[in-house]
């Protein structure tokens, strides 16, 4: 059957006269959504996916009429309640500027469809569109509430500040919620929060509304139908990917390890040219570390910014890989350059557009003007030369961000370096090309980048990959090779959050009385909630009804009063304003807002990180969005700038936790690695040939596995690790693990490796984890120095040994911080204003103190599941653990003259760590040593009823643990809190 019969006529005739036919995913999502069930359509970038969640909804808005009657040409299958209008369809999406860009694209549905009707003799309703996001203005947000759109655009955020306030009446009779980018909340916190919303929302209607998800491709499809639909049935439409990438993995010189002068480069773009990634262990603190060409001709010279000379740059890639974008940005109308810091993205389109001004002869351009001002295919204005690209990135404003976006789209502008696909509202259909300079974080990431480009049903996606040196060389390989056969990274959904049902709680009482057991019943709805036991839940509920000390910390205050005898709680006075003005789930990472001096309208530039802005001074200038500009004053909450007109400026550079490699990546990386040097060589650059590496990348790849084997006689694999062995600069010993197994194994491997350490040798022996395996340093001494064994751990103790560990870590003490936030503990006092990063550090210190005497509290609880269970992947460790028992995995020694080629790439990193070792913040440095004694969690967890949160296996050893300290508390010093 024709599924467009099941629509109105109107609908069915608009979508034949601009469609050839549906799309596998179209009609799969209507037959779904035509019988009233939940639906989750998975399909690529492109494939129509968004139509499909929109017509259904529309068309049923449309036969709904007015409240005078159905219309004819529309017969209504239901006629509105009353005659108040009220929000019909939901469209949540975690983008602000993608909602943007979704409110546009609808107007071509309405518009086609209010025209077929007039065709047919049928006046058609009015069909409102509204936009509701942290960036529209109070008195609009008031007019919707006055006058609501029948579909409204809104954020997760937005959408718990309407469900919180007198807006949620306006969403009474909603009947659809299409919840865009699922595959990207889905796995958060930030999904967490928006699961519970849809239930508080649910509860609100008279009957739940129809969910349909909107995902590029995931894995595994069923966990986020599971989290799309939580307790009901969601029916999958996942059609076979049609969807075509043509990969190209770029290396423009022969040898990474010597490469040729690189020509001019401009003093005030110096060795941080690279940005590094944020959040990597080089540099645990922002991504200023210069990350060049690791072991190969790091040292280039670069004058000291207010040199006059220019000097060539000698011994780097990146002048290289600069001049080989710019060619291809020159061959193609429109060009999207992502980076992976924000840092990067700055400082390389200053070098695009300074190579573009050179090669025309011009000066370098005038920055702060629009794009649309010159002309953007080359041409010369007063000799200027025109803009090449601009940047766009979260950190600058969102008016900025819509000029750059509509540059693109109108062609004025040819070029944008973004730091994430998901920060990108533009409309992709016209983008011919996407450069991924550096390898994507993932498979999955590197799809949704690259599906940026060929947008439109049918095209092709086009992307050329450039790595920075040899290591991601072989990273760029195995991504693409996933990429191109769509073998995407597995997502776990985040198990009971309780701060998150702190928040939640607090907002879902702020203007009613609540059930307890409804409200059980609600959140278990969820699916991050499912297995909520009963003793967490009342432990949440009694740290919000004042059980905790409120004379030591003020802010665990009761924030709700429980009436246990009737079976009811509800908020206490300001529970309303602190859910609205401290409610959400992104971390406060301290930034300062930016503004243009002495303007009104469209004042905001960005923001900078505060360690940035207090390393600045008046009189400074820096590069933001492309444009620099001088810092007139600094407040305690903002940055007062003006334009500096052609001159250059310091890049900034911001603070931000690196995700890290997924230990499945990592595996597949050491596959790869071993299959590729087993190979014949015609074999394997076959194989790379067909991941769409170029000549130099095959040759530059293959030979660094031949030169990593010849140092230390073996390649670090899926099946075997590197130890390797030797002194540093200062005669102490060496000892470094090579692994592919990412960051989340070899974070707390690093953690038991420095326990061991201390625990034989009685010095701290400074492990540091990377991607791609741990650095220790152990001092010189006359007994031997360790060698594998460092490494090897019984599988059975590794979990202990890295519980207690993490207590005392800063990693715990950072995240108690974050937890605390969204458990509504640590409350903004003045809205709208900035609060100290430092200052947050304090007082997350001060409640620490406090919370650490109280095995209960749940605060402490949270922080570590989320660090054992969402930061570290502790399974994955012990599966490593026992397969090195069992002689699965080999470790191998070796003691090279020279450090080996991959031990270079680790030791730029962990000479980056010790070198912004100060950068460490001294709030977080303080509580981590105030942290929860480790024998006190195990103590905690084996004894409270509320370890039922964490996994089975985690529950086991913290009993064994509990069991253990009560034969003996006095070797963990616990003979004074036998109260606990």
């Amino acid at each position: 059957m024709d599924i467009l019969e099941s629509f109105s006529a109107p609908t069915a005739a608009w979508f034949r006269g601009a469609f050839a036919r549906p799309t596998a995913a179209q009609e799969g999502a209507w037959g779904a959504i035509s019988q009233g069930r939940h639906a989750l359509v998975v399909a690529p970038t492109g494939s129509g996916k968004t139509l499909s969640a929109f017509l259904w909804a529309i068309d049923r808005v449309f036969r709904e009429g007015t409240a005078g009657g159905p219309l004819p040409g529309f017969e209504a299958r239901e006629r509105p309640r009353d005659g108040k209008r009220r929000t019909k369809i939901l469209y949540i999406s975690p983008l602000k500027a993608l909602g943007v860009d979704v409110e546009r694209n609808l107007q071509s549905p309405l518009v086609g469809i209010t025209q077929a009707a007039r065709r047919m003799g049928v006046e058609p309703p009015a069909v409102s569109v509204g936009v509701r996001s942290g960036d529209t203005p109070s008195s609009e947000r008031q007019k919707m509430v006055r006058n609501p759109p029948d579909i409204l655009i809104t954020t997760p955020e937005s959408l718990y500040l309407m469900l919180t306030s007198n807006a949620r009446d306006t969403l009474r009779e909603v009947h659809t919620v299409i919840v865009d980018e699922v595959h990207a909340v889905a796995s958060s916190k930030r999904g967490a929060h928006l699961a519970v919303s849809l239930e508080r929302l649910d509860d609100l209607l008279e009957m739940p509304a129809q969910r349909i998800g909107l995902s590029a491709t995931v894995r595994p499809i069923d966990e986020v139908a599971r989290f799309l639909g939580g307790a009901a049935p969601v029916d999958i439409v996942a059609p076979p990917a049609s969807k075509t990438f043509e990969l190209a993995v770029r290396v423009p010189i022969d040898d990474m390890t010597n490469p040729p002068p690189g020509g001019v480069r401009e003093p005030s773009h110096r060795a941080d040219l690279a940005g590094a990634r944020s959040g990597e262990p080089m540099a645990p603190n922002d991504d200023r570390f210069w990350e060049g060409t690791p072991g190969a001709g790091d040292g280039a010279p670069f004058a000291e910014a207010g040199d006059a000379s220019r000097v060539e740059a000698t011994g780097s890639i990146w002048p290289h890989v600069e001049e080989a974008i710019v060619d291809r940005i020159l061959e193609n109308s429109s060009t999207i350059v992502f980076a992976n810091s924000r840092r990067l993205a700055e400082r390389l389109t200053g070098r695009l557009n300074e190579i573009y001004a050179e090669r025309l002869g011009l000066e370098t351009p005038d920055q702060t003007a629009p794009a649309a001002a010159m002309p953007a295919q080359g041409g010369q204005t007063a000799g200027v030369a025109p803009v090449l690209a601009k940047a766009h990135h979260g950190s600058v404003s969102k008016d900025q961000r819509a000029i750059v976006e509509e540059e693109l789209k109108s062609g004025a502008l040819r070029c944008v370096v973004a730091t994430s696909s998901l920060e990108l509202g533009i409309d992709m259909g016209a983008v011919d090309l996407v450069v991924q300079v550096e390898s994507p974080p993932s498979a999955a990431s590197g799809l949704q980048r690259v599906g940026r480009a060929g947008h439109q049903v049918g095209e092709i996606s086009r992307a050329d990959l450039f790595p920075k040196h040899r290591g991601d060389v072989l990273h760029t390989a195995v991504v693409t090779e996933r990429m191109l056969h769509g073998q995407i990274e597995a997502i776990a959904i985040p198990q009971n959050p309780l701060d998150i049902l702190a928040q939640q709680t607090v907002a879902a009482s702020a203007l009613d009385s609540v059930d307890v057991e409804a409200w059980y019943e609600s959140v278990r709805r969820s699916a991050p909630f499912r297995s909520l036991p009963r003793s967490a839940y009342e432990a949440t509920l009694d740290l919000l009804a004042g059980r905790y000390p409120s004379d030591e910390f003020a802010e665990l205050r009761p924030r709700i009063v429980w009436d246990r005898d009737r079976g009811v709680f509800e908020g206490r006075p300001g529970a309303q304003r602190l859910a609205v003005t401290s409610g959400g789930t992104i971390p406060d990472r301290g930034l300062f807002g930016v503004f243009v001096a002495g303007e009104t309208q469209n004042a905001r530039v960005g923001e900078l990180d505060e360690e940035m802005v207090y390393e600045s001074r008046v009189g400074d200038v820096f590069t933001l969005g492309t444009t620099s500009w001088r810092i007139v004053e600094i407040t305690h909450d903002r940055v007062n700038v003006v334009p500096a007109f052609g001159q250059p400026g310091r890049v900034p550079f911001w603070t931000g936790d690196g995700l890290g490699r997924p230990a499945e990546l990592g595996e597949a990386l050491g596959r790869f690695t071993r299959e590729v040097a087993a190979a014949t060589p015609e074999t394997a650059h076959g194989r790379l040939r067909e991941a769409g590496l170029d000549d130099s990348a095959r040759v530059n790849l293959l030979a660094h596995l031949d030169e990593q084997r010849e140092a230390t006689g073996s390649l670090p694999t899926d099946l075997t690790l590197t130890v390797e062995r030797g002194r540093d600069e200062v005669g102490d010993w060496r000892i470094i693990l090579h692994s592919p197994y990412g960051m989340h194994v070899h974070a707390p491997w690093a953690l038991a490796v420095n326990a061991r350490i201390r625990e034989r040798l009685g010095v701290d022996g400074s492990a540091v984890a990377s991607d791609d395996g741990i650095v220790a340093r152990i001092p010189d001494a006359e007994a031997d120095p360790p060698g594998a064994e460092l490494f090897v751990f019984d599988a059975d103790e590794l979990e202990q040994i890295v519980t207690d560990e993490v207590g005392g870590s800063a990693l715990f003490a950072s995240r108690f911080r974050e937890c605390a936030a969204r458990s509504l503990l640590m409350p903004r006092l003045q809205p709208g204003k900035r609060m100290p990063l430092w200052q947050q550090r304090q007082r997350s210190a001060a409640l620490l103190e406090v919370a650490r005497n109280h095995p209960t509290f749940p605060v402490i609880l949270e922080t570590l599941r989320e660090v054992l269970q969402d930061v570290y992947d502790l399974p994955a460790l012990v599966r490593i653990a026992r397969g090195i028992a069992e002689r699965r995995i080999r470790l191998v020694e070796s003691e090279p003259a020279q450090p080996s080629p991959f031990a270079r790439d680790l030791l730029f990193g962990y000479v980056g760590a010790f070198m912004y070792e100060g950068d460490s913040p001294l709030g977080e440095r303080k509580a981590a040593a105030l942290s929860v004694d480790p024998a006190l969690l195990g103590e905690l967890l084996g004894r409270v009823e509320m370890r039922e949160l964490l996994d089975p296996d985690v529950v086991a050893r913290f009993e064994l643990e509990a069991q253990r300290l009560a034969a003996d508390r006095r070797v963990h010093g616990l003979e004074g809190v036998a109260d606990l």
